[in-house]
């Protein structure tokens, strides 16, 4: 185990070092940059020169990529252009309300999952199964953007049973006001829930349809007793994994729900700095997102090879 375990922290090392030469270099494409957004266009050129300077823009792209490397290793993000803060400062000002969004549905996505799945594995082609497949089927096919907008036009505009924005809110007074996390949460949990869901009716069914299962029930085995001990362990394997897959869904999934809801949360921060071409934060904030995805891909391997250890030597 703990081979595998340093095995699998290094290759996420040798991911996270080559997405920061991809970022790096991907944000320095951006057309413009700092100096130039921030004087407007009655600005002359020599006013962008001088700025451009102090920022240190005007630095060889190798000379400032080995800063910017260094300061990762040792866990400084460097400076916001925008702000003069320290970038950590920065993103750790948004992490709140993004931490809140992403736990109360990590809390929520798991029971609903193994609750549909299961009714709709174990009472296979009832309308119940097909019911809850219609469902999962539906809401897979709706992005996260187009049932937010949905969601804020029936419940938020037109009912008028929930806040439709954050706007107003610093996202410090949830515990006052949990009524901004019911549409946001849900348009979150939407996609991912369906996602697990359907993996665990699949393994359901055929974990019932198995062999030993088919045998034990013939052997008067009470039902339960066949779902708890057969059906559910059958179900957790491919569960972890598409867990760890849905959380790479969720991460992109909490940007896209702050952005129509107006969470003052990371991605408010993200698109503030594309606009100001802010490239140590943009840099930083993807970072993050990967660091996160892979950290949820490392716990759901190491489970996984937990819960099947017979695997990792066959390969």
């Amino acid at each position: 185990m703990i081979r595998y375990l340093l095995r699998r922290l290094g290759l996420a090392a040798v991911q996270l070092g080559v997405l920061a030469v991809l970022v790096f270099a991907l944000t320095s494409l951006l057309p413009g940059d700092a100096a130039a957004v921030r004087f407007n266009e009655q600005a002359g050129l020599g006013q962008i020169t001088e700025l451009r300077a102090q920022l240190g823009l005007d630095r060889p792209l190798i000379e400032r990529f080995a800063d910017w490397a260094g300061g990762l290793l040792t866990g400084d993000l460097g400076t916001s252009l925008m702000s003069g803060e320290p970038v950590t400062g920065v993103i750790a000002g948004s992490l709140g309300a993004t931490a809140v969004l992403a736990g109360a549905t990590l809390v929520l996505v798991l029971p609903l999952s193994l609750v549909l799945g299961l009714a709709a594995g174990l009472r296979e082609g009832t309308r119940l199964d097909r019911a809850v497949s219609a469902v999962v089927l539906v809401l897979n096919g709706i992005p996260d953007f187009v049932l937010a907008l949905a969601l804020v036009a029936l419940f938020g505009l037109q009912l008028g049973w929930l806040p439709a924005t954050w706007v107003g809110t610093d996202g410090t007074d949830l515990l006052l006001r949990p009524a901004l996390l019911v549409l946001p949460v849900t348009v979150l949990l939407a996609r991912t829930v369906c996602l697990l869901a359907r993996q665990v009716r699949a393994g359901t069914v055929a974990a019932l349809h198995a062999g030993y299962v088919v045998q034990a029930r013939r052997l008067g085995v009470p039902r339960r007793a066949v779902v708890l001990r057969h059906a559910l362990p059958n179900v957790a394997l491919p569960g972890v994994q598409e867990l760890a897959r849905t959380g790479d869904h969720l991460l992109g999934g909490v940007l896209i729900v702050e952005a129509v809801f107006a969470v003052p949360g990371t991605a408010t921060v993200m698109i503030d700095a594309v606009r100001g071409r802010d490239v140590p934060v943009i840099q930083s904030v993807i970072l993050l997102l990967a660091a996160v995805a892979l950290a949820l891909n490392l716990a759901a391997d190491l489970l996984c090879h937990r819960l099947a250890p017979r695997s990792e030597a066959a390969r």
